[in-house]
């Protein structure tokens, strides 16, 4: 099949997806967008907002309108690794003998929706973690490969609220984007209201499953991303780095350590979906800059003055891309 058509065909899966996706959430576009690309670029994602505002129904729907797996886990301060990652259980057999059987606990899904992932102690997080990144889980010295395609969307409370953990850093690397949820606007909030309180129950159909999901990951993986526009997100990830020959003045002034390599690797792989989703085998300038933000924002962390002057990610991130955007790298 040409490269003509299988762009064209992606294209027609994705907005089969967003038109049933459509059907129960409101706007929220940039966030639908983010978690199709998380989708489609085999990341995880991390939804933060206040509670209300769709996080979970967003998962729920995406994984109503996809044919595959889906499973739910409800953090909690008690939540134990058992709880997620399933247990041995003492059986007898027909025969009478006794044995131990595996029960797979609700991390053995495709799509797995973390409720209030920083709810739940370091302790727990240890075992989202393997599963995150090794796509895995160990149980009794038993490694447990987990079914492709495996995706972990997480929501998140602001570490403002009572009863929350931040979450370790490492487990926040794992994280391709992270999502900032906002309030709807009035006219958003009058439609929520007309399918809320009345008779019309909207559901997604199912539109795409695993093999086409791995599919469509293949083919984003093939993207072109040429050597100079490749430079631009690793600019844009060095700049992140207090002390360095890419660093901002807010990088300086309130960055203790910036952006793993992972944050390149999460721009890129981005980017290349983008591409696709613009009807294009190639990566520009533009789609480096469109995913910065939400791959970099989780992955900066502030020093006691950033802190202490409650300066935002996000803030920091606009002052790099506005200088890579006046550039010399922007002129082709």
């Amino acid at each position: 099949m040409r490269a003509e058509d299988r762009i064209a065909e992606f294209n027609q899966r994705l907005m089969r997806l967003r038109e049933e996706v459509g059907k129960v959430i409101v706007g929220q576009d940039e966030i639908v967008e983010g978690t199709i690309i998380c989708l489609i670029s085999n990341g995880h994602a991390l939804l933060e907002g206040v509670p209300g505002l769709g996080k979970t129904l967003l998962i729920r729907t995406l994984a109503e309108a996809t044919d595959i797996k889906f499973s739910r886990i409800q953090f909690t301060p008690d939540l134990m690794p058992a709880d997620i990652m399933g247990t041995n259980i003492l059986i007898e057999s027909e025969s009478g003998r006794r044995e131990f059987q595996f029960h797979p606990g609700p991390v053995f899904g495709n799509i797995v929706l973390a409720d209030e992932i920083n709810r739940a102690t370091p302790k727990t997080q240890s075992a989202m973690l393997e599963a995150m990144q090794e796509r895995s889980v160990t149980v009794a010295g038993a490694i447990r490969k987990l079914d492709e395609p495996f995706l972990v969307l997480a929501t998140q409370n602001p570490l403002e609220m009572e009863g929350t953990y931040p979450l370790p850093e490492a487990q926040l690397d794992r994280f391709l984007f992270k999502l900032m949820v906002g309030f709807p606007s009035m006219e958003q909030l009058s439609i929520i209201l007309d399918r809320t309180t009345g008779s019309f129950d909207p559901h997604a159909a199912r539109v795409l499953d695993g093999p086409m999901i791995l599919e469509m990951r293949t083919l984003a993986r093939e993207v072109i991303i040429a050597d100079h526009v490749k430079e631009l997100a690793l600019k844009a990830v060095l700049a992140t780095h207090p002390g360095g020959d890419y660093a901002t003045g807010m990088t300086n002034q309130f960055v203790r350590y910036g952006s793993s390599p992972r944050g390149a690797q999460s721009i890129v792989i981005a980017a290349k979906v983008c591409a696709l989703m613009d009807g294009r085998f190639n990566v520009s300038f533009d789609d480096i800059l469109r995913v910065a933000k939400p791959a970099l924002r989780h992955r900066i962390i502030l020093n006691f003055e950033g802190e202490a002057e409650r300066i935002s990610t996000d803030g920091i991130i606009e002052e790099i891309l506005e200088n890579i955007r006046s550039g010399e790298e922007l002129v082709v």
